[in-house]
């Protein structure tokens, strides 16, 4: 039996420009208790597709042709959800009671100023007709069902006082309470670790068993598809493109549009000099000033040109309320060694409140550190960062730049591309208003875009567009050594694959150095030649990028690896051993990585140029056998 049928479905939005086509035709249908993937990129309609199951088209919105017939059991009447009134108490009856959603960015859809507890018990109010007190009971056993660690106690706990894979959990809690018959997960994984996007995807399957229901799953992940769907839809501007089983569809995908999908997906294993295949390629080519490059670099391909030493950084946070109640100190880096040389990509790859972003921040002199120091060759030999002041920090600050992980907030929406791009080039004085201007014609020009549209806003530019405009920024004052935070996390698989590709060209043609922060080991592995790991303010392995991937030695490592999602239905993830693994509590690891309390950090060179953190080394101070490390 199939729970939803789409017909025919067609979706119109009314805009100062017209009518514009978001859904043309759509026909597809989600059987009982399976899960069907509606796979592309953003733009391609699938957001909108759900918003009309939900019933929550905006009003500039309409549904132009066809219908949305949903049926949740054999002696159910048939309901076409699109003929019924968006506001009336029909619909209302079957959004979040008999439908239920789970959106991509938990903090953003859940309310800040209610309690968990309270925004989860609302639904079973509502729909259930049951009282206060018997919805906190089913909502503590619905974040039981969703392996809170303490649910009584998430009752009373607000969205931000929640990490982001908890907030998800509460999501498909407040989307499970009704036990819905079809549940549709809108990107439920994308802004998460690999870790908790594993444990969030083997929730969701439980949860399904349990409760008998079916998904929609919305996503670009073709790691996600592999590993949960039974059948996939693949959709492009308003359009199905192929559709059939999981298994059809990874064995013999027929449609161009579906293999170059499949072909932007980075995986382990590829090729020396093996590229990503973008669906639209960018090919820079340097001009002007940034060929031209500076007049005196900072120190030789391959010598050291940034170094970490003994780095710690301690964050003092207040615990309680408003009037009180006392601190406490969290160690984000401990101890942290790192050497990122010139010319390199260092990738440094970690779960969330692992500690990389602070590194990076410090690096910037964006914060303090606490104890430590972190060195910069800028071509008289190494200098203590932090003893630069003046003209020394400025030149420092315009050496080394960051791209922002975000795309849609780290670019003034109140600013025209022409203004950010002008914005460093004023601000440290360099040419004269005719050569600013055509260092950012030139910029554009490099990252693939259209030098008319410097007088658009950010809002007017795709999330690829805009990361790319993010790029040209970073460059606008010819650096060389470029710090990238999660670049393309936020972004669709194809439009990946061009960043990756733009980035790997860029170092090549302006010979520059970076240091590539992430939680996907698959996306380091593409552009990385070293890698080290880091886990609660630790780093636990370094190594070149090869090494690291075909024999992870420490068993933070071999848990990261083991939860990236593959495009490959020969190689599922292994969540019974995921959960099992508790990989990222280092008082659990075994000897000789285990790290207590007072137990300094050692980095143990294990093989050439192959490093991890194992502070029980034998009596004599020996490194331990590779048998014993592994």
């Amino acid at each position: 039996m199939d729970v939803l049928t789409l017909d025919g479905l067609s979706v119109d939005f009314l805009t100062g420009e017209g009518r514009i086509r978001a859904v043309d035709n759509v026909s597809f249908s989600v059987p009982r208790n399976r899960t069907v993937a509606l796979v592309g990129e953003s733009g391609s309609g699938k957001t909108v597709i759900s918003q009309t199951i939900m019933g929550l088209l905006p009003e500039k919105a309409q549904v132009s042709g066809g219908r949305v017939l949903f049926r949740e059991n054999e002696a159910a009447q048939t309901v076409d959800i699109a003929a019924l009134d968006r506001k009336g108490a029909a619909m209302r009856a079957i959004r979040g009671n008999r439908i239920a959603i789970i959106f991509q960015e938990p903090m953003t859809s859940l309310s800040p100023l209610h309690t968990i507890g309270d925004q989860i018990g609302e639904a079973a109010e509502l729909h259930r007709g049951v009282s206060a007190q018997e919805a906190r009971e089913l909502t503590r056993e619905m974040l039981r069902l969703v392996r809170f660690p303490d649910p009584a106690r998430a009752l009373d706990s607000y969205a931000f006082e929640l990490s982001g894979g908890l907030r998800q959990r509460a999501m498909i809690a407040m989307a499970m309470i009704c036990r819905p018959a079809l549940l549709i997960a809108d990107e439920p994984t994308t802004a998460l670790d690999v870790t908790i996007q594993a444990e969030i995807l083997k929730l969701i399957k439980d949860v399904q068993a349990e409760l008998q229901m079916s998904t929609l799953l919305i996503t670009h992940d073709f790691g996600v598809v592999a590993n949960m769907a039974d059948e996939v839809v693949v959709i492009y501007h308003g359009r199905i493109m192929e559709r059939g089983s999981a298994a059809s569809l990874f064995a013999n995908p027929r449609h161009d549009y579906l293999k170059a999908l499949l072909n932007a997906v980075p995986r382990f294993g590829m090729e020396e000099g093996e590229r990503l295949v973008p669906i639209r390629p960018i090919e820079p080519h340097a001009e002007g000033f940034l060929k031209q490059g500076r007049s005196e670099r900072a120190c030789a391909v391959g010598q050291p040109l940034m170094s970490m030493t003994d780095v710690t950084k301690r964050f003092t946070t207040r615990k309680g309320g408003f009037l009180g109640g006392g601190t406490r100190t969290v160690l984000a880096l401990d101890n942290i060694n790192l050497t990122v040389k010139r010319g390199e990509c260092l990738g440094l790859v970690g779960e969330s409140g692992s500690g990389k972003t602070t590194a990076a921040k410090a690096i910037l002199r964006a914060i303090e550190i606490n104890e430590g120091a972190i060195r910069y060759d800028c071509g008289n030999g190494p200098v203590d960062v932090a003893s630069m002041q003046g003209a020394d920090l400025l030149e420092y600050r315009r050496r080394v730049q960051l791209i922002f992980q975000d795309p849609f907030s780290s670019l003034n929406p109140r600013m025209t591309v022409n203004e950010l791009l002008m914005e460093p080039l004023v601000i440290h004085k360099v040419g004269t208003p005719e050569e600013r201007a055509e260092r950012v014609r030139e910029l554009m020009r490099l990252v693939g875009l259209d030098p008319r549209f410097l007088r658009r806003y950010p809002h007017s530019f795709s999330g690829g567009q805009r990361q790319r405009i993010g790029i040209a920024r970073a460059l606008a004052l010819n650096p060389e050594f470029i710090l990238c935070d999660e670049p393309t996390s936020a972004l669709d698989v194809s439009v990946q694959a061009q960043i990756l590709n733009l980035l790997r060209d860029l170092k090549k043609e302006l010979g520059l150095t970076y240091l590539f922060v992430s939680h996907n080991l698959a996306v380091v592995d593409y552009i990385a030649e070293r890698l080290a790991v880091m886990c609660r303010g630790r780093v636990v392995e370094v190594g070149s990028t090869r090494d690291v991937v075909d024999n992870p030695l420490h068993p933070y490592t071999r848990a990261l690896l083991a939860s990236v999602p593959e495009p490959d239905l020969n190689a599922p993830l292994d969540f019974a051993a995921l959960e099992a693994g508790r990989a990222s509590e280092p008082d659990l690891w075994p000897e000789p990585f285990r790290i207590v309390d007072g137990v300094r950090p050692v980095l143990v060179e294990m093989e050439k140029g192959h490093f991890v953190c194992a502070p029980g080394l034998v009596g004599d101070g020996t490194p331990l056998s590779m048998e014993a490390a592994q």
